[in-house]
């Protein structure tokens, strides 16, 4: 299975950057707060933007890449082509 680079757009406008190999199930940590720490004082809305078929190497280069992004940047991204999630109406 392929590693995923995805964000998520969280109650407080945020959006948090991770990787995974399985998409659901994190979310589902996330949303549980048994995941990042991040979201101890936050709480995740919706995936807005999925980016897969990298291994965990080059995802996690991906991942760090997304995170120096400014906010714009990443809206740019999730509005982009790249992304593999259709339909995206967070903003």
């Amino acid at each position: 299975m392929d590693w995923v680079v995805y964000i998520i757009h969280c109650t407080d406008e945020s959006l948090y950057t991770g990787i995974t190999k399985n998409v659901e199930k994190r979310y589902a940590q996330h949303v549980a707060q048994k995941g990042a720490k991040y979201f101890r004082g936050r709480k995740p809305k919706k995936i807005v933007y999925l980016e897969g078929e990298h291994n965990r190497s080059s995802a996690t280069q991906r991942e760090m890449e997304i995170k120096k992004l400014s906010r714009e940047k990443k809206l740019q991204l999730i509005l982009s082509r790249d992304n593999q999630i259709n339909d995206i109406d967070i903003l």
